[in-house]
């Protein structure tokens, strides 16, 4: 059913070049806002974007926490905050939004005060905000400068010219567009970006993702697809003893939701979308695909 396939090189060309523009823009910006998604930490994290803030105030914010498992975002917000100032966000209701521009002033208290020595007043910290494509930026953006600026839409580098975003007294935000990287360092990172839709669904075949995405939630999350799809425990213990166990287990999801063709056969496109659809829309439940 499934085949392996090598690592994922997928590096547009406006990419590149947004690299090269990010490390000129730091120059100016005080403090550094990195977007991760709370379901794949590990994954939303561009290494070259650490890299080249390394020097930088930074806050690092947990995103679509609405959508992850609370118990792991408590673990990944206790494991991240020793790297940096971390808070878990929801930008589609605000949730821990508010509490970013309290934590910036925090961070940047002293930097502030010398400058007032200095008769400096006012200063305005200017902010840069990071993250690779699909992980809420511009949904955060509006959300914090309480004002719908930016388009917006669930496709990968949908944000693209550089634009600067007053959202407090002295805080102005410098957007960017999402970021990837040249080469993912391994397969698992490569799938959970494509099961969170940051590398678009043509780039891997859909059946591949979702019997992929099956994989993982069997594991960790049986539950959450019993309950999704109805599935017995005498169901469960029955795929149990036949080969490929995963594949069966997906052929069970497509004849409960009736992604079938002629002749009885499973439409496999079909009941792939639908598994990839109820993930990304939390219909599976809160899901951290990586654990802390």
């Amino acid at each position: 059913m499934t085949q392996e396939k090598n690592n994922i090189n997928w590096y547009p060309g406006h990419m590149a070049k947004t690299r090269r523009q990010i490390i000129e823009d730091l120059k100016l910006i005080d403090v550094v806002i990195e977007l991760l998604d709370a379901r794949i930490p590990i994954s939303s994290r561009n290494p070259e974007i650490k890299k080249i803030t390394e020097n930088k105030r930074k806050i690092i914010l947990l995103n679509k926490s609405d959508l992850s498992d609370e118990i792991e975002n408590k673990k990944w917000l206790e494991k991240l905050s020793k790297e940096a100032p971390t808070i878990l966000t929801d930008s589609n209701t605000g949730r821990g939004v508010d509490k970013v521009s309290k934590k910036i002033e925090v961070i940047m208290e002293d930097e502030i005060q010398r400058q007032k020595e200095r008769g400096r007043i006012n200063k305005t910290i200017r902010i840069m905000i990071l993250g690779i494509p699909n992980v809420g930026k511009s949904s955060f953006i509006n959300r914090i400068s309480k004002k719908a600026k930016l388009e917006v839409a669930n496709r990968p580098g949908v944000t693209r010219s550089k634009q600067w975003i007053r959202i407090g007294k002295n805080q102005e935000l410098l957007d960017t567009p999402g970021v990837l990287w040249p080469k993912f360092e391994t397969k698992e990172i490569s799938l959970n970006l494509a099961f969170t839709g940051t590398i678009k669904d043509d780039i891997l075949e859909t059946t591949e993702i979702a019997y992929e995405l099956l994989k993982v939630l069997y594991i960790n999350y049986t539950k959450n697809l019993q309950d999704r799809y109805k599935i017995t425990d005498e169901e469960l213990k029955d795929l149990e003893n036949k080969q490929n166990h995963i594949y069966e287990l997906m052929k069970l999801i497509a004849r409960k939701r009736g992604a079938l063709v002629s002749g009885g056969n499973i439409d496999e496109e079909k009941v792939s979308k639908i598994i990839l659809e109820d993930f990304r829309k939390c219909r599976l439940g809160k899901i951290t695909l990586e654990k802390a």
